[in-house]
C-alpha cells in the first residue's frame, strides 16, 4: 500500500504554529486527507476564523498517523498508540504499546510474505505445466 507521504518524519522546525498549506506540502498529502483526520479527532487545529492552525502536537501526531497507515495500521490503532501520549508517564507506556504493535504488525507481515512467496512457486510450477503441454500439443 504505497503512499506519497515521505519514509521519515520531516525535522522538526522551530515554528508553533502551522497552516494546511505547510503541512500539505511537507508531508506530500492534500488538504482533503489532512480535514479527514480532523473529523476523525486525531487532530485538533486551533481555529481562527475560517482559518485553521495547526501545533507542533498536531503536526506530530499527523507523523504517527501517516506511518501507521503506510505500514498497514488501522485507523483505530493508530489512534490507541497516539493517545497515548497524554497518559503523562514521559511516553513510557507508549512506546511500549508502540513497540508491541509494531512486533506484531511484522509478525503478520512476514506471514504474509511467506504465504505470497509459496503463491508465486505454485503459479510459477503451474504455468511451467501448462507450457509444457502446450509444447507436447503443438509437437
Amino acid at each position: 500500500m504505497p503512499s506519497a507521504a515521505p519514509a521519515v518524519v520531516p525535522p522538526q522546525t522551530d515554528r508553533n504554529r502551522f497552516s494546511i498549506t505547510d503541512l500539505c506540502g511537507e508531508f506530500a498529502i492534500t488538504a482533503r486527507t489532512l480535514r479527514f483526520y480532523e473529523d476523525e479527532g486525531l487532530i485538533a487545529p486551533e481555529r481562527r476564523g475560517t482559518q485553521r492552525l495547526y501545533s507542533q502536537r498536531d503536526r506530530a501526531r499527523l507523523a504517527w498517523i501517516l506511518r501507521g497507515k503506510r505500514v498497514g495500521f488501522s485507523l483505530a490503532a493508530i489512534r490507541e498508540m497516539i493517545d497515548l501520549y497524554d497518559v503523562g508517564d514521559g511516553r513510557r507506556h507508549q512506546r511500549a504499546v508502540a513497540i508491541e504493535r509494531c512486533r506484531e504488525r511484522i509478525r503478520s507481515l512476514e506471514a504474509q510474505k511467506h504465504d505470497i512467496d509459496a503463491a508465486v512457486v505454485e503459479l510459477a510450477e503451474f504455468v511451467a505445466m501448462l507450457e509444457a503441454g502446450r509444447a507436447q500439443d503443438e509437437g
